[in-house]
């Protein structure tokens, strides 16, 4: 039998979450500059207002039901603010004045406005917020995530939310954000034995609500996906082929200076990344 000194610790199980997913749908070399190089990205306006209305609203349920007023989200945003930047200093040089940060603030506040005209926190009394959700697909990696929101109806019926900053997507273009409402669905399924009822993704950005009701065969082919991705990270892994897939979406990439489609080189990959993230050992 080996000394207890002589047994390391099990090495991590590679995960995945929607949005890693996506990226690597979108970009194999985004995935690993992302995934398996962990570069640095600046903060961006957008997914800094994103995560201070998360915050909001997060902080809003903690209040008692008769005290969650536009009001006490109007009040909570400068101090949330100063929480945001604290956990993630990218966001402490985001504004060049006052005025910049005026706007900013603005704009959040314009978005909790419009949550307001689309439900009544004090009806609401979520089961979770901000609930991370984890399974181990068998023979495959951890599928991870965070829920916005779970509510339960009396009749036992579950409800998830989540919340996004932007506008609703147009038309055809829709698979993206539903790809990650069905990811979150087959967790909780997997994990709780229990199907959602509804799976809903609330744009404050134009104050549209898509709801969906998930279905057994959907969770089925929901896995099948998940398989197809993961398999093709792996090979993209094992080959180090993680090309470029331009596309319009390039425009907002923090990488284009490291990207051969716009004139840039990517770095080597650091030694024993590979394998870190994604558990394969990359060929030669």
């Amino acid at each position: 039998m080996a000394a207890a000194a002589d047994v390391g610790p099990a090495p991590r199980m590679p995960g995945l979450s929607p949005s890693r997913a996506n990226d690597f749908l979108q970009c194999p070399l985004l995935f690993r500059y992302r995934v398996v190089d962990r570069l640095p990205e600046p903060a961006s306006p957008a997914a800094a207002r994103g995560t201070l209305v998360h915050a909001v609203l997060e902080h809003l349920f903690d209040l008692p039901a008769p005290e969650r007023t536009l009001d006490a989200a109007r009040a909570a945003l400068p101090e949330r603010w100063a929480q945001v930047q604290q956990e993630d200093p990218r966001c402490l040089d985001l504004h060049a004045d006052d005025a910049e940060r005026a706007a900013f603030l603005a704009e959040a506040e314009r978005l909790l406005t419009t949550w307001f005209t689309l439900e009544d926190p004090t009806r609401l009394e979520p089961r979770a917020r901000e609930l991370r959700v984890e399974h181990d697909l068998e023979d495959g990696p951890r599928l991870r995530g965070v829920v916005d929101r779970v509510d339960v109806a009396p009749n036992g019926w579950v409800r998830v939310v989540d919340y996004k900053t932007g506008r609703s997507p147009r038309a055809g273009f829709e698979s993206s954000a539903l790809f990650q409402m069905r990811f979150y669905a087959y967790v909780v399924w997997r994990t709780r034995g229990v199907l959602p009822k509804r799976l809903q993704l609330t744009y404050l950005g134009d104050g549209v609500v898509v709801s969906h009701e998930p279905t057994e065969a959907e969770m089925h082919t929901l896995e099948a996906r998940v398989r197809s991705i993961w398999a093709g990270i792996e090979d993209t892994a094992r080959s180090g082929d993680w090309r470029p897939r331009p596309s319009r979406l390039c425009d907002w990439c923090a990488f284009r200076d490291r990207c051969p489609s716009f004139g840039g080189t990517p770095p080597e990959v650091p030694e024993g990344a590979v394998e870190r993230a994604i558990g394969v050992t990359p060929a030669g």
